[in-house]
């Protein structure tokens, strides 16, 4: 009896090991393989999406602009508490050559539709329903906020939104418009 308990332990303690040897496996493909937010750096990744109001916006025909580029959805609570500040920013800059696209990645437009009438959105939401436009910009986390430079590349990436961020995005706004 005693010799199959201690059969029954060394199998108990050799699973616990190779568990734990999954596991660290696991961690580091997801740390080596995980996708974040495009590379500041590289060319952002051309789109073309239609805007609730109906027409299509494409991003490469805003080449010598500044563009801010927001996904957000309403079941989001940072993309709902960002997007009036998003709207002070457009005001504040676009005059100076910001262009703002939001990027709405709800599966029922209608909701969407809700929350641009609702905080009162000036500048152009574009749905994303198939969320083609999200994989390549490696959309992981909710709001997701992306500036592009004149060039088109990726100049600025924040991801998720807490109060005060808008500072940064002015900051770097700053720079770019002067470039």
């Amino acid at each position: 009896m005693v010799q199959l308990f201690l059969l029954v332990l060394q199998s108990h303690r050799a699973f616990v090991v190779t568990m734990q040897a999954v596991l660290l496996m696991g961690a580091f493909f997801i740390a080596t393989h995980a996708h974040a937010a495009p590379p500041v750096g590289e060319a952002a990744p051309d789109f073309a999406l239609r805007a609730l109001s109906g027409e299509n916006q494409r991003l490469s025909e805003h080449s010598g602009e500044v563009v801010l580029i927001n996904f957000w959805a309403s079941w989001s609570g940072p993309s709902r508490q960002e997007i009036p500040a998003l709207e002070d920013l457009h005001a504040k800059y676009q005059r100076a050559g910001l262009v703002l696209f939001g990027i709405n990645l709800d599966d029922d437009v209608d909701r969407a539709r809700e929350m641009v009438k609702t905080l009162r959105v000036s500048y152009p939401v574009l749905t994303d329903a198939r969320k083609d436009v999200a994989r390549g910009y490696q959309v992981s986390a909710m709001p997701l906020t992306v500036l592009v430079d004149r060039e088109g590349v990726v100049r600025f990436v924040s991801e998720s939104y807490k109060p005060g961020d808008e500072a940064r995005y002015a900051q770097e706004l700053r720079k770019l418009l002067n470039e």
